[in-house]
Protein backbone atom coordinates (compact mmCIF):
# COMPACT_ATOMS: atom_id res chain seq x y z
CA UNK A 1 0.00 0.00 0.00
CA UNK A 2 3.32 2.20 1.06
CA UNK A 3 4.59 1.43 -2.59
CA UNK A 4 1.67 2.79 -4.53
CA UNK A 5 1.24 5.74 -2.58
CA UNK A 6 4.56 6.32 -3.51
CA UNK A 7 3.96 5.71 -7.28
CA UNK A 8 0.95 8.37 -6.81
CA UNK A 9 2.83 11.00 -5.53
CA UNK A 10 5.50 10.73 -8.14
CA UNK A 11 3.19 10.39 -10.86
CA UNK A 12 1.34 13.97 -9.35
CA UNK A 13 5.03 15.47 -9.51
CA UNK A 14 5.96 14.50 -12.87
CA UNK A 15 2.39 15.67 -14.10
CA UNK A 16 3.19 19.47 -12.13
CA UNK A 17 6.81 19.40 -13.69
CA UNK A 18 5.72 18.59 -17.65
CA UNK A 19 2.62 21.34 -17.18
CA UNK A 20 5.31 23.89 -15.72
CA UNK A 21 7.76 23.05 -18.58
CA UNK A 22 5.05 23.69 -21.02
CA UNK A 23 3.85 27.20 -19.36
CA UNK A 24 6.97 28.46 -19.48
CA UNK A 25 7.16 26.83 -23.46
CA UNK A 26 4.20 29.36 -24.71
CA UNK A 27 5.82 32.31 -22.49
CA UNK A 28 9.00 32.09 -23.62
CA UNK A 29 7.74 31.73 -27.49
CA UNK A 30 5.29 34.73 -26.93
CA UNK A 31 8.17 36.81 -25.43
CA UNK A 32 10.44 36.15 -28.13
CA UNK A 33 7.72 36.90 -31.10
CA UNK A 34 7.00 40.70 -29.49
CA UNK A 35 10.19 41.66 -28.21
CA UNK A 36 13.32 42.32 -30.34
CA UNK A 37 16.61 42.14 -29.80
CA UNK A 38 17.26 46.26 -29.95
CA UNK A 39 14.10 46.69 -28.53
CA UNK A 40 12.48 48.94 -30.70
CA UNK A 41 8.86 49.24 -31.25
CA UNK A 42 6.71 49.34 -33.91
CA UNK A 43 6.78 53.14 -33.88
CA UNK A 44 10.46 53.08 -33.61
CA UNK A 45 10.27 53.33 -29.88
CA UNK A 46 12.93 52.43 -27.30
CA UNK A 47 13.01 51.83 -23.61
CA UNK A 48 15.52 53.41 -22.00
CA UNK A 49 15.91 50.88 -19.22
CA UNK A 50 17.58 48.61 -21.79
CA UNK A 51 20.86 50.29 -21.64
CA UNK A 52 19.54 53.27 -23.62
CA UNK A 53 20.32 56.56 -21.43
CA UNK A 54 19.94 60.39 -22.61
CA UNK A 55 22.60 62.68 -21.96
CA UNK A 56 22.40 66.42 -20.36
CA UNK A 57 22.78 69.70 -22.65
CA UNK A 58 25.50 71.82 -22.53
CA UNK A 59 23.57 74.65 -23.01
CA UNK A 60 19.87 76.12 -24.59
CA UNK A 61 21.63 75.46 -28.20
CA UNK A 62 22.67 72.19 -27.86
CA UNK A 63 20.16 69.00 -27.82
CA UNK A 64 20.12 65.99 -25.43
CA UNK A 65 21.80 63.16 -27.14
CA UNK A 66 21.21 58.94 -26.87
CA UNK A 67 23.97 56.72 -25.63
CA UNK A 68 24.10 52.35 -25.69
CA UNK A 69 25.43 50.96 -22.52
CA UNK A 70 27.15 54.01 -22.25
CA UNK A 71 28.88 54.79 -25.56
CA UNK A 72 27.68 57.45 -27.67
CA UNK A 73 25.80 56.29 -30.94
CA UNK A 74 27.32 57.22 -33.97
CA UNK A 75 25.76 57.44 -37.31
CA UNK A 76 25.86 53.94 -39.51
CA UNK A 77 26.55 55.98 -42.48
CA UNK A 78 28.15 59.25 -41.74
CA UNK A 79 31.08 59.38 -44.27
CA UNK A 80 29.97 58.00 -47.14
CA UNK A 81 30.36 59.57 -50.31
CA UNK A 82 29.88 58.61 -53.89
CA UNK A 83 33.38 59.85 -55.09
CA UNK A 84 36.26 61.35 -53.36
CA UNK A 85 35.66 65.30 -52.37
CA UNK A 86 39.11 67.37 -51.89
CA UNK A 87 37.51 70.34 -50.56
CA UNK A 88 37.31 69.64 -46.78
CA UNK A 89 34.88 73.02 -46.09
CA UNK A 90 31.85 70.89 -48.25
CA UNK A 91 31.86 68.04 -45.19
CA UNK A 92 31.91 71.02 -42.45
CA UNK A 93 29.42 73.65 -44.25
CA UNK A 94 27.12 70.62 -44.93
CA UNK A 95 27.11 69.22 -41.64
CA UNK A 96 26.74 72.46 -39.91
CA UNK A 97 24.33 74.09 -41.41
CA UNK A 98 22.14 70.58 -41.35
CA UNK A 99 22.31 71.11 -37.75
CA UNK A 100 21.06 75.00 -38.04
CA UNK A 101 18.26 73.52 -40.42
CA UNK A 102 17.45 70.96 -37.84
CA UNK A 103 17.19 73.50 -35.23
CA UNK A 104 14.50 75.31 -36.80
CA UNK A 105 12.28 72.35 -37.02
CA UNK A 106 13.04 70.67 -33.87
CA UNK A 107 13.70 72.85 -31.05
CA UNK A 108 16.53 71.78 -28.97
CA UNK A 109 14.40 71.97 -25.81
CA UNK A 110 12.18 69.59 -26.49
CA UNK A 111 13.30 67.13 -28.59
CA UNK A 112 16.38 64.43 -28.09
CA UNK A 113 18.75 64.04 -30.86
CA UNK A 114 20.31 60.79 -32.49
CA UNK A 115 22.92 60.23 -35.02
CA UNK A 116 20.99 57.96 -37.92
CA UNK A 117 20.42 54.96 -37.13
CA UNK A 118 18.30 53.90 -40.19
CA UNK A 119 20.42 54.33 -43.09
CA UNK A 120 23.50 51.92 -42.78
CA UNK A 121 26.41 51.82 -44.47
CA UNK A 122 26.08 49.28 -46.98
CA UNK A 123 22.38 50.46 -48.21
CA UNK A 124 23.95 54.50 -48.20
CA UNK A 125 26.88 52.78 -51.04
CA UNK A 126 24.39 51.34 -53.30
CA UNK A 127 22.31 54.68 -53.14
CA UNK A 128 25.22 56.80 -53.66
CA UNK A 129 26.08 54.67 -57.18
CA UNK A 130 24.71 54.93 -59.93
CA UNK A 131 21.81 52.74 -61.07
CA UNK A 132 22.70 49.74 -63.41
CA UNK A 133 21.86 45.99 -64.21
CA UNK A 134 23.74 45.11 -60.53
CA UNK A 135 22.54 48.10 -58.38
CA UNK A 136 18.67 48.83 -59.34
CA UNK A 137 19.05 51.00 -56.03
CA UNK A 138 21.71 53.75 -57.36
CA UNK A 139 20.20 57.14 -57.18
CA UNK A 140 22.83 58.51 -59.84
CA UNK A 141 22.19 57.80 -63.31
CA UNK A 142 23.02 55.25 -65.38
CA UNK A 143 26.49 55.44 -67.43
CA UNK A 144 25.28 56.38 -71.02
CA UNK A 145 28.83 55.62 -72.27
CA UNK A 146 30.12 59.09 -73.01
CA UNK A 147 33.68 60.89 -71.97
CA UNK A 148 32.81 64.19 -72.68
CA UNK A 149 30.05 66.63 -71.52
CA UNK A 150 27.64 64.50 -72.78
CA UNK A 151 28.40 62.29 -70.23
CA UNK A 152 25.92 61.88 -67.12
CA UNK A 153 27.36 63.34 -63.93
CA UNK A 154 27.61 61.76 -60.96
CA UNK A 155 24.78 64.90 -58.97
CA UNK A 156 24.37 63.28 -55.63
CA UNK A 157 27.59 63.51 -53.70
CA UNK A 158 26.53 62.24 -49.99
CA UNK A 159 23.32 61.78 -47.57
CA UNK A 160 23.35 62.33 -43.92
CA UNK A 161 20.75 61.49 -41.54
CA UNK A 162 19.73 63.18 -37.99
CA UNK A 163 16.86 61.54 -35.90
CA UNK A 164 14.43 63.64 -33.80
CA UNK A 165 13.62 61.75 -30.48
CA UNK A 166 11.30 62.39 -28.01
CA UNK A 167 10.66 60.78 -24.03
CA UNK A 168 8.20 60.24 -21.83
CA UNK A 169 8.73 58.32 -18.89
CA UNK A 170 11.36 55.68 -19.73
CA UNK A 171 10.29 55.26 -23.23
CA UNK A 172 11.91 57.17 -26.07
CA UNK A 173 9.74 57.05 -29.56
CA UNK A 174 10.84 58.63 -33.03
CA UNK A 175 9.57 62.21 -33.46
CA UNK A 176 11.18 62.90 -36.54
CA UNK A 177 14.08 62.66 -39.28
CA UNK A 178 15.82 65.31 -41.05
CA UNK A 179 18.15 63.72 -44.04
CA UNK A 180 20.92 66.31 -45.86
CA UNK A 181 21.17 65.91 -49.59
CA UNK A 182 24.62 67.32 -50.94
CA UNK A 183 24.43 67.86 -54.84
CA UNK A 184 27.65 68.42 -56.89
CA UNK A 185 27.88 71.41 -58.27
CA UNK A 186 30.77 70.07 -60.72
CA UNK A 187 31.86 66.43 -61.27
CA UNK A 188 35.45 65.10 -61.98
CA UNK A 189 35.84 62.65 -63.87
CA UNK A 190 38.34 60.39 -65.54
CA UNK A 191 38.34 59.25 -69.25
CA UNK A 192 40.17 55.67 -68.26
CA UNK A 193 41.34 54.60 -65.18
CA UNK A 194 44.52 55.96 -63.72
CA UNK A 195 44.16 58.75 -65.79
CA UNK A 196 44.12 62.26 -66.28
CA UNK A 197 40.76 64.11 -64.09
CA UNK A 198 37.98 65.87 -66.35
CA UNK A 199 35.83 68.63 -65.22
CA UNK A 200 32.19 68.61 -66.12
CA UNK A 201 29.92 71.77 -64.66
CA UNK A 202 26.57 71.12 -64.04
CA UNK A 203 23.82 73.33 -64.12
CA UNK A 204 21.92 75.29 -61.58
CA UNK A 205 18.94 73.96 -62.92
CA UNK A 206 19.86 70.43 -63.85
CA UNK A 207 20.98 70.24 -60.15
CA UNK A 208 18.13 71.06 -58.47
CA UNK A 209 15.52 69.14 -60.95
CA UNK A 210 17.54 66.12 -60.23
CA UNK A 211 17.81 67.05 -56.37
CA UNK A 212 13.94 67.00 -56.35
CA UNK A 213 13.98 63.81 -57.81
CA UNK A 214 16.20 62.12 -55.19
CA UNK A 215 14.54 63.65 -52.75
CA UNK A 216 11.47 62.17 -53.72
CA UNK A 217 13.14 58.95 -53.80
CA UNK A 218 14.49 59.09 -50.38
CA UNK A 219 11.02 59.60 -48.77
CA UNK A 220 9.48 56.37 -50.94
CA UNK A 221 12.36 54.30 -49.32
CA UNK A 222 12.59 56.14 -46.10
CA UNK A 223 8.69 54.63 -45.63
CA UNK A 224 9.74 50.83 -45.75
CA UNK A 225 12.30 51.23 -43.00
CA UNK A 226 11.44 49.61 -39.98
CA UNK A 227 10.45 51.27 -37.47
CA UNK A 228 9.91 54.76 -39.12
CA UNK A 229 5.55 55.67 -38.88
CA UNK A 230 4.39 56.74 -41.66
CA UNK A 231 3.38 59.91 -40.00
CA UNK A 232 6.90 60.50 -39.14
CA UNK A 233 7.90 63.69 -40.82
CA UNK A 234 10.60 63.30 -42.95
CA UNK A 235 12.84 66.72 -43.93
CA UNK A 236 15.03 67.14 -46.75
CA UNK A 237 17.54 69.30 -46.61
CA UNK A 238 19.24 70.20 -50.33
CA UNK A 239 22.96 71.57 -49.85
CA UNK A 240 24.97 72.68 -53.18
CA UNK A 241 28.54 71.52 -53.00
CA UNK A 242 31.27 74.31 -53.76
CA UNK A 243 33.99 73.21 -56.48
CA UNK A 244 36.81 71.64 -54.84
CA UNK A 245 39.29 74.58 -55.45
CA UNK A 246 36.81 76.58 -53.53
CA UNK A 247 38.46 78.63 -50.42
CA UNK A 248 34.81 78.36 -48.43
CA UNK A 249 32.04 74.96 -48.58
CA UNK A 250 29.27 75.07 -50.04
CA UNK A 251 25.30 75.90 -49.04
CA UNK A 252 21.80 74.64 -48.35
CA UNK A 253 19.19 76.14 -51.00
CA UNK A 254 16.66 74.30 -51.01
CA UNK A 255 14.01 72.12 -48.23
CA UNK A 256 10.81 69.79 -48.54
CA UNK A 257 9.27 67.72 -45.92
CA UNK A 258 7.26 64.63 -46.27
CA UNK A 259 4.25 64.70 -42.80
CA UNK A 260 2.58 61.45 -44.07
CA UNK A 261 3.41 58.62 -46.86
CA UNK A 262 5.22 59.44 -49.35
CA UNK A 263 3.47 63.00 -50.45
CA UNK A 264 5.87 65.38 -50.51
CA UNK A 265 5.32 69.65 -49.55
CA UNK A 266 6.09 72.08 -51.86
CA UNK A 267 10.10 73.06 -52.19
CA UNK A 268 10.77 75.88 -49.94
CA UNK A 269 13.88 78.08 -51.39
CA UNK A 270 16.90 78.63 -48.43
CA UNK A 271 19.17 81.66 -48.15
CA UNK A 272 22.00 80.09 -47.01
CA UNK A 273 25.08 82.19 -47.98
CA UNK A 274 28.82 81.31 -47.51
CA UNK A 275 31.25 84.12 -49.45
CA UNK A 276 35.05 83.82 -49.35
CA UNK A 277 37.21 87.08 -47.78
CA UNK A 278 38.81 88.55 -49.43
CA UNK A 279 36.06 88.78 -52.22
CA UNK A 280 37.43 86.75 -55.38
CA UNK A 281 36.02 88.15 -58.61
CA UNK A 282 33.98 85.21 -59.28
CA UNK A 283 31.67 85.45 -56.53
CA UNK A 284 27.99 86.54 -56.86
CA UNK A 285 26.33 88.69 -54.83
CA UNK A 286 29.47 90.86 -53.69
CA UNK A 287 27.39 94.13 -52.22
CA UNK A 288 26.08 92.10 -49.89
CA UNK A 289 29.64 91.34 -47.92
CA UNK A 290 30.95 94.70 -49.14
CA UNK A 291 31.50 96.24 -45.97
CA UNK A 292 33.00 93.11 -44.55
CA UNK A 293 35.34 92.75 -47.18
CA UNK A 294 36.44 96.36 -46.27
CA UNK A 295 36.93 95.68 -42.51
CA UNK A 296 38.56 92.42 -43.66
CA UNK A 297 41.01 93.68 -45.67
CA UNK A 298 42.21 96.21 -43.01
CA UNK A 299 42.51 93.80 -40.85
CA UNK A 300 44.56 91.53 -42.70
CA UNK A 301 47.17 94.30 -43.75
CA UNK A 302 47.57 94.54 -39.42
CA UNK A 303 48.29 91.40 -38.54
CA UNK A 304 50.54 91.10 -41.51
CA UNK A 305 52.50 94.27 -40.49
CA UNK A 306 52.87 92.89 -37.00
CA UNK A 307 53.78 89.28 -37.80
CA UNK A 308 55.85 89.67 -41.22
CA UNK A 309 55.99 85.67 -41.78
CA UNK A 310 52.23 85.15 -42.82
CA UNK A 311 51.70 82.75 -45.60
CA UNK A 312 47.95 83.26 -45.88
CA UNK A 313 44.92 85.00 -44.57
CA UNK A 314 41.50 84.01 -45.70
CA UNK A 315 37.87 83.99 -44.08
CA UNK A 316 34.48 82.48 -44.45
CA UNK A 317 31.45 84.70 -44.42
CA UNK A 318 28.17 82.77 -43.33
CA UNK A 319 24.72 84.87 -44.74
CA UNK A 320 21.35 83.92 -43.89
CA UNK A 321 19.01 85.75 -45.98
CA UNK A 322 21.32 89.00 -46.84
CA UNK A 323 22.48 88.59 -43.06
CA UNK A 324 25.81 87.99 -41.77
CA UNK A 325 25.55 84.94 -39.45
CA UNK A 326 29.33 84.00 -38.23
CA UNK A 327 32.46 84.59 -39.75
CA UNK A 328 35.66 81.98 -39.80
CA UNK A 329 39.05 83.32 -40.38
CA UNK A 330 41.93 81.45 -40.85
CA UNK A 331 45.74 82.03 -40.83
CA UNK A 332 48.41 80.78 -41.66
CA UNK A 333 52.40 81.85 -40.60
CA UNK A 334 55.35 79.89 -41.64
CA UNK A 335 56.84 79.37 -38.01
CA UNK A 336 55.51 77.85 -34.91
CA UNK A 337 57.14 78.80 -31.95
CA UNK A 338 55.41 78.82 -28.90
CA UNK A 339 56.41 81.86 -27.53
CA UNK A 340 55.46 83.27 -31.29
CA UNK A 341 52.30 81.76 -31.64
CA UNK A 342 51.25 82.87 -28.05
CA UNK A 343 52.10 86.81 -28.50
CA UNK A 344 50.69 86.69 -32.04
CA UNK A 345 47.63 85.47 -30.54
CA UNK A 346 47.01 87.85 -27.69
CA UNK A 347 48.02 90.40 -30.53
CA UNK A 348 45.00 89.29 -32.66
CA UNK A 349 42.83 89.21 -29.48
CA UNK A 350 43.48 92.39 -29.11
CA UNK A 351 42.88 93.68 -32.57
CA UNK A 352 40.20 92.23 -34.35
CA UNK A 353 37.40 93.92 -32.17
CA UNK A 354 38.87 97.08 -34.13
CA UNK A 355 37.85 95.33 -37.38
CA UNK A 356 35.66 92.19 -37.43
CA UNK A 357 32.06 92.57 -36.79
CA UNK A 358 31.26 92.03 -33.06
CA UNK A 359 27.35 91.27 -33.52
CA UNK A 360 27.95 87.86 -35.00
CA UNK A 361 30.41 84.46 -33.52
CA UNK A 362 33.54 84.76 -34.74
CA UNK A 363 36.90 82.09 -35.30
CA UNK A 364 40.03 82.49 -35.94
CA UNK A 365 42.32 79.88 -36.45
CA UNK A 366 46.13 79.88 -36.63
CA UNK A 367 48.07 77.24 -38.62
CA UNK A 368 51.13 76.72 -39.17
CA UNK A 369 53.22 73.86 -40.92
CA UNK A 370 52.16 71.42 -37.94
CA UNK A 371 48.69 72.25 -38.23
CA UNK A 372 46.55 73.80 -35.97
CA UNK A 373 48.29 76.11 -33.05
CA UNK A 374 46.15 78.19 -31.37
CA UNK A 375 42.06 79.32 -31.86
CA UNK A 376 40.32 82.38 -30.95
CA UNK A 377 36.44 83.27 -30.38
CA UNK A 378 33.43 85.36 -29.58
CA UNK A 379 30.21 85.06 -29.33
CA UNK A 380 27.28 87.18 -30.14
CA UNK A 381 26.81 87.57 -26.39
CA UNK A 382 30.79 88.47 -25.53
CA UNK A 383 32.76 90.52 -28.01
CA UNK A 384 36.07 89.50 -25.98
CA UNK A 385 38.11 87.06 -27.86
CA UNK A 386 38.61 83.76 -25.55
CA UNK A 387 42.59 82.55 -26.39
CA UNK A 388 43.61 78.58 -26.82
CA UNK A 389 46.94 77.39 -27.25
CA UNK A 390 47.60 73.78 -28.01
CA UNK A 391 50.90 73.16 -26.70
CA UNK A 392 52.63 69.86 -25.38
CA UNK A 393 52.71 69.80 -21.80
Amino acid sequence: MQAKTNWVRWGLIGTAVLLLIGVLVVFGNYFSNHITSDNKGPNGSTKAQQGVRVTGRRDDNSYKTVTKKDRYLTSKARGITAAQNQNQFNMIGFERGLMNFSKSHFAPNKYIFQEGQYLDMPTAQKWLNRVSKDNPDGLNPADNGQTNQQREPIYLQTLEEYDFLTQKGSELKLAGIVVGVAMNTQDIYQKEKYGANYKQDISPAARERYGRKVAQQLVKRYRKMNGIDHKVPIYIALYAQAQDDSLAGGSYYSWTVSKQGDELSDFEKLTHQTIVMPIQDATEDKQIAKDLNMSFEKFTQNVEGFFPNLSAVTGQAAYESNELVGLTVNITTQFYAVSEITNFANYIAQTAPKYLPKDVPVQIRLNAAMGLQAYLTSSREHSEYDVTILSSY
